[in-house]
């Protein structure tokens, strides 16, 4: 599960997650000001019980702040870390595992642009 830790610290030792991209938190967030977000793969359970501020992600991308960012879908379920918005860095084991669970799913990357 895909969430993100929101402190004013740029590193995050959080008990029970990985933390996968650190971005700076966006201005138009209220209060975000100074303010980092972690993306963090794991428990957001664990990381509230540790007192975090845990804001959880839905479907969309959330990019970085070097053109690259996160792909979330199936609210948080599934997820995919980016360079730019078309090259995967990394991805949940699920994304693989559904893609090979179903014939009906379409690369659509690699049908457009045959990559």
């Amino acid at each position: 599960m895909m969430f993100i830790v929101r402190t004013e610290s740029a590193t995050l030792d959080a008990p029970g997650c990985a933390v996968k991209m650190v971005r700076r938190t966006p201005a138009i967030v209220p209060g975000g000001a100074g303010m980092t977000d972690h993306f963090c793969e794991g428990e957001p359970d664990a990381a509230r019980a540790a007192g975090l501020a845990v804001v959880a992600v839905h479907d969309g991308w959330y990019a970085d702040d070097t053109g690259g960012g996160v792909a979330v879908f199936g609210q948080g379920k599934f997820w995919e870390v980016r360079h730019t918005p078309f090259s995967i860095r990394e991805s949940d084991d699920g994304v693989a595992e559904a893609a090979a669970a179903s014939a009906d799913l379409v690369n659509v990357r690699g049908a457009i642009f045959g990559v």
